[in-house]
């Protein structure tokens, strides 16, 4: 048996975000906007009716999953394997800051390719690694399951690749994701790939965030 739907849900925003700074394994936490957001997402998703939180053990992560374990009544249990992808020594930095001190390193990383040299993860490798942190754990549910995985972006759509059949190195089908937004796999049963994208990117728009804010 394993998990019927899993909902793929990135953190709040971060001081990093607004700030443009590659985040990676850097423990930063949520800022006010970003603690605003995972409130009014999780009023959101308790409508999935979730039966089992899994997290990054990051703290905005952590942060974003407990407004959701709060709200519907779950235990948020953590896992580094859903951490974000590691950037190595860019971390911390902006673009312009990558691409002042590794000019080749940033062309082949804007290019699609790996930035040799930095120590950053490969996407392949961040793929395996969550998605299958995720198949282990979406294997000790049922069929009528929900399990809501907070991760990060890089992450996420490394893992939504991996999940489908594909290569997370070479495959750049999945765009990107958004600040508390999230993303929809339902299994396939005994289908190859064994799951499937029934949506992507989906959350409450930022507009939308203070209406919101009021009603729930």
């Amino acid at each position: 048996m394993t998990a019927g739907t899993v909902i793929l849900w990135r953190h709040g925003q971060t001081d990093y975000n607004v700030e443009g700074r590659l985040q990676g394994q850097v423990d930063i936490p949520l800022n006010a906007t970003g603690v605003r957001q995972a409130e009014v997402a999780a009023a959101v998703l308790t409508q999935a009716r979730p039966t089992a939180i899994l997290t990054s053990d990051l703290n905005r992560a952590f942060a974003t999953a407990q407004a959701l374990g709060e709200r519907a009544g779950l235990p948020v249990a953590t896992d580094p394997g859903v951490r974000e992808r590691s950037f190595g020594v860019w971390e911390g930095l902006t673009h312009p800051e990558v691409k002042a001190g590794w000019p080749e390193q940033f062309h082949a990383w804007q290019s699609g390719d790996h930035p040799e040299g930095v120590e950053a993860e490969t996407r392949r490798e961040v793929g395996h690694r969550v998605s299958r942190t995720i198949e282990a754990v979406a294997a000790r549910l049922s069929a009528s399951d929900v399990l809501v995985v907070t991760s990060h972006g890089a992450a996420i759509s490394c893992g939504i690749a991996a999940l489908l059949g594909q290569d997370a190195e070479d495959w750049r089908g999945i765009t990107g994701i958004g600040n508390c937004h999230w993303s929809v796999l339902r299994h396939a049963g005994g289908g190859v790939p064994s799951w499937r994208l029934a949506a992507h990117n989906v959350g409450v728009q930022e507009a939308d965030f203070a209406r919101a804010a009021r009603i729930v």
